[in-house]
């Protein structure tokens, strides 16, 4: 086997464990939805087994990508990003915007109507978010924050804190994210609208 496909399959891990810690995976939710043992996961992610073909159709079709875009396969000229949405059990799509792996990873997010009395799920991962709300109202709970986005409103912040995102009662929220490993940031900033007082 020549050096080129060595240093493609040893690359495969990483990209593997990116795009599963990318959408808050366990391990075990994997499992369960390719039919891949956790071990064999596990092994995979970190390099100690080289992935087959029948590995690789599963895993593509779980993370919504191309196998090409799994093994990172030399562009082929065509511009064209091979859009595929990824449908979540609870009503929302992401549609990831970009093919490579690794540097700033964009999505668009499609959520559907929310409850205002919802109990956040605050979730952290390594890296830096940017979110910039193009219909509907977003709810970002960040740490202590509880905040409504507008269309045209962004916010940009460090994912180690805790955070959740959620669409209101007032209908579907569609938004757009940059991700970024830590020190990836966007520079744009916008403050939160004060909520209006109930007197």
């Amino acid at each position: 086997m020549d050096d080129g496909v060595n240093r493609t399959l040893d690359a495969v891990g990483p990209r593997l464990k990116h795009l599963r810690l990318r959408r808050e995976v366990t391990l075990a939710d994997l499992a369960d939805e390719t039919g891949i043992s956790i071990s064999t996961l596990s092994r995979l992610e970190s390099g100690l087994r080289r992935p087959t073909l029948e590995q690789l159709l599963p895993l593509a079709r779980a993370y919504g990508v191309t196998i090409d875009e799994l093994v990172d396969a030399p562009p082929t000229g065509n511009p064209r990003i091979n859009l595929r949405p990824i449908s979540l059990s609870d009503g929302s799509i992401i549609l990831p915007l970009t093919r490579r792996p690794g540097g700033i990873q964009a999505y668009k997010f499609v959520l559907p109507p929310g409850r205002d009395d919802t109990e956040p799920d605050l979730r952290t991962h390594e890296g830096y978010d940017w979110a910039y709300v193009l219909n509907g109202k977003l709810r970002l709970v960040l740490g202590d924050k509880d905040l409504i986005l507008e269309p045209g409103e962004a916010a940009e912040f460090d994912t180690r804190t805790p955070h959740w995102f959620g669409a209101t009662s007032a209908g579907p929220v569609e938004f757009l994210s940059l991700i970024g490993k830590q020190g990836e940031r966007t520079h744009v900033r916008a403050a939160p609208k004060p909520k209006p007082r109930a007197d």
